[in-house]
């Protein structure tokens, strides 16, 4: 019996096995892994990738960016916004194109979400180097920029026979949908192997369908957890991004609800949990609530399920009580040992409910749990008044009115995202998330991006490109809206004009607080001169003033709807301005930009410490030290 094979060329078998790659949502519906195509040509993919993706334009979507970096950091906020379930591609020539996407495969990287890169490279034959864009290695000719991917890659590998798919290609999916493995796959693919043929067999492009696997604890290390925690008497359950990607946000309330068990969140795995429920003690973290971080240096036992436990989650290590024990609940066994935690691998769904009934009717006590109330409210009274401000005299608007505003005027179906800078810090600790359908979407019920695994500005820029593409799928009736600075608007701009061109409808709220202003704060906190941060206290006769950016006219430009409120520093005005963005989207299917002013100095504080390099001679050095002693106490 003969093997029935299809002869292709590199290119159009890997298209072709894309094509046929399917994916299980969160509601059980079936959808395609691959649903679309971030592309920009240039020689080393456009004819041998580019003609195998013209062949299937209706079956797999290409789109057209303007940034390699900007369209590959769209492919990764689409990932985040279906809960990882699909896997965005994206393409580039070879040289500066490859290189500009290894910072979103690093964003990737940190922040454990799936993106395929498919970077041209130079000829395996070398007939005809140095080709144009080749950076020469001396001493090693299969060397080429591609291999800076190797560091912020989950998965890498360069294709230099066609016959190679066979064996890279199911590694390529195993990583993109496992939940411990989950990254940024890049498969660098040389110009001449792409148009070189091959007799592949017909199986491998039939029709697949990759459920993510939901490993279950190990037993012991299960009645370890549950003996551990039937020990405290102050727990806490920290909700991180594995909860999100596991779907289980049902299941970590309803553990919390049975056992009595404050719950706060990391940034990765926010608006889980309604604000209004008694046992939400709030955002945890240096740029999170007071609230949950006060619930956090109280508790005894910390049970972390889904979280990397990164330094804005644990304020540098020294938020949490010297004698506290962890419980690590990770898919990952390499996030749930960190710190000495005792280690539970497996599914945050599946171990939630085995911890669930390895505790039957054991709960903590009333008092611990009317903790969260007092905490929360006098959180909650904070930013209500961040919120009411206070422009009597002509002050801007703050940031914390923006986000309010944004927040009170958002469905359940709607959808927003922060990046890098102070913006983050402002959703975090002062979002009221509402209604939550944990049980009648596709996806997790999760509302929000906040991408402070990486902090990259630009992000926030982008992003709501991918979002709005995925979200429209999933949630219909929704919109994305991306609130960020001005800081933030000039590094990765161009890819508004990509959505208004692809017809995908967001609405973006630039603050404009003239310049780096979450920098300048740390550095001015810190006792130093502000300093190259602020465009006042920049270098060059622009800083008087006399050169700045027009916001409103630059993004009109570039094919937004804009809404211009910089003369106005009424909430009333903004309010109306946002309603008016809002509707355009919708109506004609392309971004709207609200730009307004803020005071650059009127951020949202919770109170924590964050470990950075102090120098003797600043005045933040004493506080420096005295974190220092907090967080050694807690490592010894």
């Amino acid at each position: 019996m003969t093997t029935k094979t299809v002869r292709l060329t590199t290119a159009q078998a890997l298209v072709r096995w894309l094509v046929a790659q399917r994916s299980e949502l969160l509601d059980g519906s079936e959808v395609p892994l691959f649903p679309g195509v971030f592309a920009i040509f240039g020689h080393g993919n456009v004819l041998g990738l580019g003609t195998a993706l013209h062949d299937v334009r209706e079956l797999l979507p290409t789109w057209r960016g303007q940034t390699e970096q900007g369209m590959a950091l769209a492919a990764v906020a689409y990932a985040r916004a279906v809960d990882r379930r699909q896997v965005m591609v994206a393409t580039s020539s070879v040289g500066p194109g490859a290189l500009n996407m290894v910072t979103a495969a690093g964003l990737a990287h940190a922040n454990r979400l799936p993106v395929l890169l498919l970077p041209g490279d130079t000829f395996v034959s070398r007939a005809p180097d140095p080709v144009l864009q080749q950076v020469e290695h001396f001493g090693d000719p299969t060397t080429s920029v591609n291999d800076a991917f190797r560091s912020v890659s989950r998965y890498f590998d360069r294709i230099t026979k066609p016959e190679q798919l066979l064996s890279s290609l199911p590694q390529v999916a195993r990583v993109l949908t496992d939940p411990a493995d989950c990254g940024p796959v890049t498969l660098a693919l040389p110009q001449d192997v792409q148009a070189e043929a091959y007799d592949f067999p017909a199986a491998m492009f039939e029709p697949r369908l990759h459920r993510v696997p939901r490993p279950r604890p190990d037993r012991d290390a299960l009645a370890e957890a549950v003996a551990v925690i039937k020990l405290a008497e102050r727990p806490l359950l920290v909700v991180g991004g594995g909860v999100r990607y596991s779907g289980a946000g049902a299941e970590a309330l309803a553990f919390a609800e049975r056992h009595h068990v404050p719950v706060v969140e990391t940034a990765a795995g926010r608006t889980l949990v309604p604000h209004d429920h008694p046992l939400f003690g709030g955002a945890l973290g240096i740029i999170g609530s007071a609230s949950a971080n006060n619930l956090a240096a109280q508790a005894d036992v910390i049970v972390a399920v889904g979280t990397r436990l990164q330094d804005f989650t644990t304020s540098s290590w020294t938020g949490f009580a010297a004698d506290v024990r962890i419980v690590g609940v990770n898919a990952a066994r390499f996030d749930a040992v960190k710190h000495n935690a005792h280690a539970v691998t497996g599914d945050a769904r599946e171990a939630l409910l085995e911890l669930d009934a390895g505790l039957a009717g054991w709960t903590s006590t009333q008092e611990w749990c009317a903790r969260v109330t007092t905490e929360k409210a006098t959180w909650d009274e904070h930013i209500d008044g961040l919120r009411a401000g206070d422009h009597a005299s002509g002050g801007l608007l703050s940031y914390a009115e923006v986000t309010g505003l944004v927040n009170d005027l958002s469905t359940p179906d709607d959808y927003v995202l922060a990046a890098s800078g102070g913006m983050p810090g402002e959703l975090h600790g002062g979002w009221r998330t509402g209604q939550v359908k944990h049980d009648t979407a596709p996806t997790s019920g999760a509302t929000m991006d906040l991408e402070y695994g990486f902090s990259c500005m630009g992000y926030e820029v982008v992003a709501p490109w991918g979002a709005a593409m995925a979200r429209q799928l999933t949630h219909p009736d929704g919109l994305v809206t991306s609130i960020f600075g001005d800081g933030s608007y000039l590094m990765l701009n161009s890819e508004i004009y990509s959505a208004a061109f692809s017809g995908h409808p967001y609405v973006a709220v630039i603050c404009d607080n003239g310049g780096y202003a979450v920098i300048h704060r740390l550095q001015t906190n810190q006792g130093a001169e502000g300093f190259n941060n602020m465009l006042a206290d920049s270098r060059g006769p622009g800083a008087d003033g006399s050169v700045r950016v027009d916001f409103a006219a630059h993004a009109a430009a570039l094919g937004a709807h804009v809404e211009d409120v910089r003369d106005s520093n009424d909430v009333v005005d903004l309010r109306a301005a946002y309603l008016r963005a809002r509707d355009a989207a919708r109506l004609n299917r392309r971004p709207a930009v609200v730009v307004c002013s803020v005071d650059h100095s009127a951020w949202t504080e919770a109170g924590a410490w964050w470990e950075t390099g102090v120098p003797d001679s600043l005045s933040g050095r004493e506080k420096h030290d005295e974190g220092k002693q907090r967080q050694l106490r807690w490592i010894d």
